[in-house]
């Protein structure tokens, strides 16, 4: 099926390129620079009429499957009618390769659901139209939810071993049972916190390997030459999607409680998302209007020039009612890097990157008083400025710098088989 002289790492991602995912495409481009063949494998085509300039560096090819039940359908039997429950399974004469098709409607499709169904003729297509003569010997996916079903299946119906990375929703949004039956059939697991790390190793079988490996960003993108101090009217910034997880309202009720205290700022926001909406309606109930811009999404060198004009930058992560969490949002990192101090919350893996007093401020999800506070106090308190942020520079020297950490998912890669060209 494949020319192993040429060994080539299939990664299968949601979408690609992806503006919000940009560890992601830094990921398979530092890897590429360490020798790694990769054929990026996409389940839909990207939302965004722009990406990042790193992402031209990357030379994978790209395959983009069918995102859609008829589409496939169509490509794979020349038919738009799904007439028989995995048809698939049903045309080949070859019994080895019946027999696993067989073996994932038992055991992964028994709820015969659209996504289920999608996910095996996904698989089916990167069988037939993709393998063939790429050279892949191994299937990799990013997020344990949807790339990583089609990674097992592919990985079922080819032969090929699999493995993935898990980030934040794709493990807490899914029952444990699920993610530990994808562990099992994995050659390994990777993700990106301690936090999450503890998790899944707690879920996993005895002994299969679960890897810690941080995302880290590209220090040599982020200057920090600047004064700590700050004066009014004050400059906060937020980048973030709208989602639950990043815990908007909470900052903007903090801003309000800035606004009550006579405090003079102005607060920019970057970002989309599917919340959009009802969030920014807030900041209209608030009577927030005059404080606040939101910019929507931008490139990345744009919301570079955002850091160089905030004097603090602010997340209110919290734990959606559906289980979804942050692991530790890169942009904490970034505003580290480019000096500019951090107020955000406790939970999930963020205090694996700032402590709290030293090189940043926490404050518990849900406190808009406590934001408020550890806010102006961030804002105001120009002799704690001078320590957070000498500090919070070191600490994302000390423990994000990407390079390092491409070293060890490398050295993860080359531990299971995996390796450059």
């Amino acid at each position: 099926m494949t020319n192993t002289s040429k060994p080539v790492l299939g990664m299968i991602l949601k979408g690609y390129p992806r503006i919000s995912e940009t560890f992601i495409s830094n990921e398979i481009r530092l890897l590429e620079k360490r020798g790694v063949k990769i054929h990026i494998i996409s389940m839909r085509k990207p939302r965004e009429n722009f990406t990042h300039k790193s992402v031209k560096e990357i030379q994978a090819e790209v395959s983009y499957l069918p995102s859609e039940l008829d589409l496939l359908m169509k490509e794979l039997f020349n038919s738009t009618e799904a007439e028989a429950w995995l048809k698939c399974a049903n045309y080949k004469t070859d019994p080895e390769y019946k027999k696993r098709a067989d073996l994932i409607q038992k055991k992964y499709c028994a709820n015969k659901s659209d996504a289920s169904l999608k996910h095996l003729l996904q698989a089916e297509y990167i069988v037939e139209k993709i393998l063939p003569d790429s050279g892949i010997n191994h299937i990799h996916a990013h997020f344990a939810h949807s790339p990583t079903s089609v990674a097992r299946n592919t990985s079922l119906l080819s032969g090929l071993p699999f493995s993935f990375t898990a980030h934040a929703k794709d493990i807490y949004t899914q029952a444990p049972e699920k993610i530990t039956d994808k562990i099992s059939a994995a050659s390994f697991a990777v993700t990106c916190t301690g936090y999450n790390c503890k998790y899944l190793q707690s879920i996993a079988p005895e002994g299969k390997p679960i890897h810690k490996v941080y995302h880290g960003i590209d220090l040599s993108l982020f200057s920090s030459k600047r004064s700590p101090e700050a004066k009014a009217p004050y400059n906060i910034l937020t980048v973030a999607r709208f989602t639950t997880k990043k815990g908007l309202p909470t900052v903007f009720k903090a801003l309000k409680e800035l606004d009550k205290r006579g405090l003079d700022f102005k607060y920019r926001i970057v970002g989309e998302g599917d919340e959009r909406e009802q969030t920014l309606a807030l900041i209209d109930e608030l009577n927030l209007t005059h404080r606040v811009e939101w910019l929507g999404t931008r490139p990345h060198e744009e919301v570079l020039e955002e850091y160089k004009k905030a004097d603090v930058f602010t997340l209110g992560c919290e734990i959606a009612p559906n289980g979804d969490r942050d692991g530790i949002p890169n942009v904490l990192a970034e505003s580290m890097a480019m000096s500019v101090p951090v107020v955000t919350t406790n939970i999930s893996g963020i205090p694996e990157l700032i402590e709290n007093g030293k090189s940043g401020l926490l404050v518990d999800p849900k406190d808009p008083k406590a934001m408020a506070d550890a806010l102006e106090r961030i804002l105001t308190d120009q002799e704690l400025r001078g320590k957070i942020i000498p500090e919070a520079l070191k600490r994302v020297h000390e423990v994000f710098d990407n390079t390092y950490w491409i070293e060890k998912l490398f050295e993860v890669y080359a531990q299971h088989g995996i390796k450059a060209c």
